[in-house]
């Protein structure tokens, strides 16, 4: 119950139905905040117990200054927490883990269980192994099915084990469309009352939903747990960035160049730990779809948030998907009652602003490594010219013709070639060189949510098939719609049949490509790119292109539309300029160019306004959590606690309560610590804990190959975060990754300076000998370390290496909030210092002091750095809010929640 210390409480009514609620505009000042900050003043004002949540919180959300920085810490009590597979398997085995610590500890272990609605879509597990057959989907579900057979169990064992916890089966959809289109509810109704929905997710581009209106954002699964147990997420009130939005969008641009663009903003901007806010004009012009392809893309840009407030489009999008009328009123009169309805002439106070004239964008891509780096589409052949040498030798082959004139345009004079033959299986051949198109995948959340590009994407099939073009055949080609509903919209419109013609047949309902489970290129593919030491590429509608991530024999990799993705699996190459140059020839053997192809805006809005249709989502979600046969036929352990099986190599119970007391220990000053890697700027998550494939000469695939497992079931990192073992020789493997210490290596290298003259080894063997000799270890990097997914297993696998703390010139705010999760401090650079401007190469000896004054129930602004070399510094202490102090003093935020559960 509420303090309701404003009067805040009054009753809404609606149609037959009445709703408790908590009205703003009894908080003076809320009428003129962003809308982001309204709802975490509802939720302050719903949630406030006169401890953790007081009064004079509400007033500081009430008296907010936007140009101040943030500095009032807040308690944000989502209204539930949602999850995907990969993120979600090692959440549910922390829970059942704590449920046995609980036990241990002499408390009730039906007190760890979700207090918030809680569902999990299994959506990161199917790999696109099979291709280009009508088959393809059906082969790629049976060998899902067959690898995670252990995983799907212990998940189906946690829905009828903890209460309020669903699990979404295989094979439904992609977590963030499934989000949008069945589980958001924009407006929550629980016990009687409305408020509006809030949610923490497991993945980062959790902000898809923002463009519902629904604020929510990616944290990782160790805050994730906490916050189903009930413990509210500790944030400062940040500061919130204004978009506004004019014009609308020119005839033959999409939503991805938009959120390119966007991107591209944003990030040079700089809005890492803050709100980013839509407004103006030209938000009333932008439609759903491409609100949730923007939202998606907030943790390309770095913002915390990326929302739009709740108008007409909104509710028209909730009846498109099958939400019933009193819910789709509800939302109107709540938000119109409660000043959060869009206002398209308002300015509400923010802390900066940027304007965006929507008709100034033109067709884009991004890449080669990272979302932001936008390329104009009429300059992508010539950047990739520039780009592709940072990826190849200097053989002095520049300047060479990469393809025959008869297979694709000639090259520019001075483009790195290194033409390689390919004898398919049918005994045909061919050429690839640098620069060759290698996969092509529509594919991702982000663009298979947005009906316009996808209709789009079908059209340019259509029409190439049309004119006898098709895919170059060393371009592996994949679909994979993030619901059904866009299997049945492209099967009523009669699209399908042109898309299996150009190769793009379906290959399973998940994010496959996008998160690293693009499946192995053709054999023979494979072999020349690896033979040859070949830089050729990737092209995918996503919104993830890092280094290593895509496929492991491809080196560059391309964010585009879904329609530029079919063109470039015609083109067949990045050296091709797809704007002026020929994709292929006619029949008649007549050039045919992407303006030939490429669909009018009313074709493509005619396909979607006959094409797609309520009666579609409800046949889609009718029964969402129930599964199909194979799921429901999965064995479960029965009982309140987990069965581990001992030979499990995807699902083992981990050491983060081994030795646990109630009584904390205290923090202690860290002496002697050795440097495990010294990294560079834009270190992800990725490099530090990769999704995609295992390679079976590094100690996670030595490890599976002791334990019986054979190379073709390896599977992925991401299916084997239920293994710490697995797992933890992972963390730093990525094989693009750069050690510093360990110069002329990639991949998860190291010197391991408990041995003569430090050899380089493996960063696992070495992390064993430096805990063996008690030794902590220390990870230097320099800025935005951590960006990326919001992955646990990067903070995870970090603390179990034993690494004690982190120095970065900056982080991105998941990754750094996680490592406190884990017990490592994060420390920054002195303002304008680097490990460079130091003088710090690695090879030193690192001690810190004044760490304990957090026993003194204070943090420490920084603490003293020194070096056996004699480098002295203050490093800037990362522990930004109080919450986040109590996690680090209890070794983490699972020790802190499982202590204050067993008090309570």
């Amino acid at each position: 119950m509420s303090a309701n210390s404003f009067d805040a409480r009054s009753t809404l009514r609606v149609g037959d139905e009445s709703y408790e609620i908590f009205k703003l505009d009894k908080v003076e000042g809320s009428a003129r905040l962003p809308y982001s900050l309204k709802v975490l003043l509802e939720n302050l004002l719903r949630t406030e117990d006169g401890a953790n949540i007081t009064a004079d919180h509400i007033r500081a959300i009430g008296g907010w200054d936007s140009q101040a920085q943030p500095s009032q810490e807040i308690q944000f009590t989502p209204a539930r927490v949602i999850m995907q597979d990969f993120t979600g398997v090692p959440c549910v085995v922390d829970l059942a883990t704590m449920r046995e610590a609980v036990k241990e500890l002499g408390g009730d272990a039906d007190k760890v269980n979700p207090l918030s609605p809680a569902e999990l879509v299994i959506d990161h597990s199917v790999i696109a192994d099979k291709f280009g057959t009508a088959d393809a989907f059906g082969q790629n579900v049976e060998l899902e099915y067959g690898r995670n057979k252990e995983r799907y169990q212990f998940l189906r064992w946690g829905q009828t084990a903890f209460d309020d916890f669903k699990v979404v089966p295989p094979g439904t959809g992609i977590v963030h469309q499934v989000n949008i289109e069945k589980l958001a509810r924009t407006v929550m109704v629980r016990n009687g009352q409305a408020y509006p929905d809030t949610l923490v997710g497991t993945d980062s581009h959790t902000t898809m939903v923002n463009g519902l209106g629904v604020l929510g954002w990616g944290v990782g699964g160790i805050e994730a747990e906490a916050a189903m147990l009930g413990q509210p997420v500790s944030m400062l009130i940040p500061r919130v960035v204004g978009f506004k939005l004019t014009g609308e969008l020119p005839a033959g641009t999409t939503a991805t160049d938009l959120v390119l663009t966007i991107t591209e903003m944003l990030r040079k901007h700089g809005v890492v730990g803050k709100f980013v806010e839509f407004y103006g004009e030209g938000v009333a012009a932008t439609s759903l779809a491409n609100r949730a392809t923007i939202g998606n893309m907030s943790p390309e840009f770095g913002s915390t948030a990326a929302i739009f407030p709740i108008d007409d489009e909104t509710l028209k999008y909730l009846r498109l998907t099958g939400r019933d009328e009193q819910q789709v009123a509800l939302v109107e009169a709540y938000a119109k009652e409660q000043g959060l309805w869009l206002d398209p002439a308002a300015e509400p106070d923010f802390s900066e602003k940027l304007e965006l004239d929507l008709s100034t964008v033109v067709p884009s891509i991004a890449g080669p490594k990272r979302p932001q780096d936008r390329i104009v589409l009429a300059n992508a052949a010539q950047q990739f010219a520039l780009d592709v040498r940072n990826y190849v030798e200097d053989d002095d082959e520049a300047g060479k013709e990469s393809f025959p004139a008869s297979d694709a345009p000639a090259t520019t004079n001075g483009v790195p070639s290194r033409p390689t033959t390919v004898t398919a299986p049918d005994g045909s051949t061919y050429e690839i060189d640098h620069g060759a198109v290698t996969v092509a995948a529509i594919t991702s959340c982000t663009n298979t949510s947005n009906p316009y590009v996808m209709v789009a994407a079908a059209l340019v099939a259509k029409k190439a098939v049309e004119k006898g073009l098709t895919r170059k055949p060393w371009v592996k080609t994949t679909l994979a719609p993030g619901s059904k509903v866009v299997t049945d919209y492209f099967d009523k419109a009669g699209l399908t049949p042109y898309l299996d013609k150009v190769g793009f047949n379906l290959v399973g309902y998940g994010c496959t490509t996008c998160i690293g489970n693009s499946g192995p290129l053709p054999e023979e593919v494979s072999k020349a790119v690896n033979e040859h030491d070949l830089a050729v590429t990737s092209v995918l509608s996503g919104n993830r292109n890092f280094e290593g991530r895509i496929n492991p024999d491809v080196k560059m990799n391309y964010l585009a539309s879904p329609p530029l993705v079919v063109a470039y699996a015609l083109a067949g190459s990045m050296k091709v300029d797809i704007t002026k140059d020929a994709l292929g020839a006619d029949q008649d053997g007549n050039p045919v160019y992407l303006k030939d192809i490429w669909p009018s805006e009313a074709e493509v809005n005619d396909v979607v306004a006959n094409s797609i249709g309520e009666d579609m989502f409800n046949k889609s979600y009718q029964d969402v959590f129930a599964g199909d046969a194979q799921w429901q036929a999965l064995s479960i352990p029965t009982g309140n606690t987990f069965e581990w099986d001992p030979q499990s190599t995807y699902v083992r119970k981990p050491p983060y309560f081994e030795g646990m007391t109630m009584e904390t220990t205290p923090v202690a000053d860290i002496t002697g610590a050795r440097v495990l890697a010294k990294l560079g700027d834009s270190v992800t998550t990725d490099h530090i804990s990769p999704a995609g494939a295992i390679k079976a000469d590094t100690p996670a695939g030595k490890y599976l190959t002791e334990h019986g497992v054979e190379r073709r079931d390896f599977n992925s990192y991401g299916s084997r975060r239920g293994n710490h073992e697995v797992m933890i020789r992972g963390t730093f493997a990525n094989i693009r990754l750069r050690n510093q210490i360990a110069p002329g290596t990639e991949g998860g290298f190291t010197r391991d300076f408990t041995k003569d003259d430090a050899p380089v080894s493996f960063i696992y063997d070495a992390s064993q000998n430096y805990q063996a000799a008690g030794t902590p270890l220390v990870i230097l990097a320099g800025k935005e370390y951590g960006s990326g997914s919001s992955r646990d297993w990067a903070a995870k696998g970090t603390a179990l290496l034993g690494v004690k703390a982190v120095i970065a010139e900056s982080y991105e705010r998941i990754h750094r909030s996680n490592l406190i999760g884990m017990g490592v401090l994060p420390l920054q650079f002195p303002e304008g210092q680097t490990a460079e401007t130091l003088g710090l190469t690695g090879e030193e000896s690192f001690s810190f002091t004044g760490v304990t004054e957090l026993n003194e129930g204070r943090t420490p602004s920084t603490v003293k750095v020194t070096t056996d070399t004699g480098v002295e510094f203050d490093a800037v202490v990362r522990i930004d809010t109080p919450g986040e102090a109590d996690y680090y003093r209890n070794g983490g935020i699972m020790q802190y929640v499982l202590r204050s559960l067993i008090r309570k």
